[in-house]
């Protein structure tokens, strides 16, 4: 799968990228088969977070008010990330959530979202932001940490990827056409969905610190707009 370089920095990513405004990124509900919506994750308990509203959808899951999801044992423990990478494939965005609390800093989860169903995790998101916001008041951004080599240039995506690890279990990705959004007072849950007929499950699950979010969403916006200027772009040469 070949993938354009992201045209902006991770948020809070590796070393020499401290701008945190990557390409592109999920919400407050169900991102699956058009419709959003609470989930509750089967064999589970609902985030603490407030659920979003479920609009019909083309998918069977949407007859439902709250989308159960089966929850694997392999992903049920979840994983911290303290920063993420977008990038926008030919069909698809790839979000590389990094784990970058000591060395070596590695790509902890990467998910691959069609390109129809990011602009609805973008908007749950921010609708689940605000909620947040409402309850808890605006969430504590990280300081950033200071370049001493402020104007050297900015990486290419090679040397980020070059001072990564990139397990070989990662390589691939995990496929989500829905996410499950829930919020406590310090930190997000994303459960992303495999959101398929007859059972939805969680294909990966992932913690960020509240702060981190408004970040995400910049990152997750900045990769959506490049996609439909680019879209544009084809169109306008043809």
């Amino acid at each position: 799968m070949n993938s354009d370089t992201p045209s902006e920095p991770p948020f809070d990513g590796p070393p020499n990228d401290d701008n945190g405004s990557g390409d592109t990124p999920p919400g407050d509900g169900q991102l699956g088969g058009g419709q959003w919506g609470d989930g509750v994750p089967e064999g589970g308990q609902p985030a603490d977070g407030q659920p979003g509203t479920p609009t019909p959808g083309s998918n069977p899951a949407a007859e439902n008010p709250a989308v159960r999801a089966r929850v694997p044992d392999h992903v049920a423990g979840g994983c911290f990330s303290t920063g993420a990478i977008v990038m926008t494939g030919p069909s698809e965005f790839i979000v590389d959530f990094l784990q970058t609390v000591g060395r070596p800093h590695r790509v902890a989860v990467r998910v691959v979202i069609p390109h129809a169903v990011m602009p609805q995790f973008v908007d749950a998101l921010q609708k689940n932001l605000e909620l947040y916001k409402g309850r808890f008041g605006d969430p504590v951004m990280p300081t950033p940490t200071p370049n001493p080599n402020a104007e050297q240039r900015r990486p290419t995506p090679q040397e980020i990827y070059d001072d990564l690890k990139l397990p070989d279990e990662v390589l691939s990705g995990t496929y989500a056409n829905g996410v499950m959004i829930g919020h406590g007072a310090t930190e997000f849950g994303l459960d992303f969905l495999t959101s398929f007929f007859p059972q939805s499950a969680v294909s990966a699950r992932v913690f960020l610190a509240a702060g981190q979010v408004p970040r995400l969403l910049d990152s997750l916006r900045g990769a959506t707009k490049q996609l439909e200027d680019r879209r544009k772009g084809n169109e306008g040469n043809q």
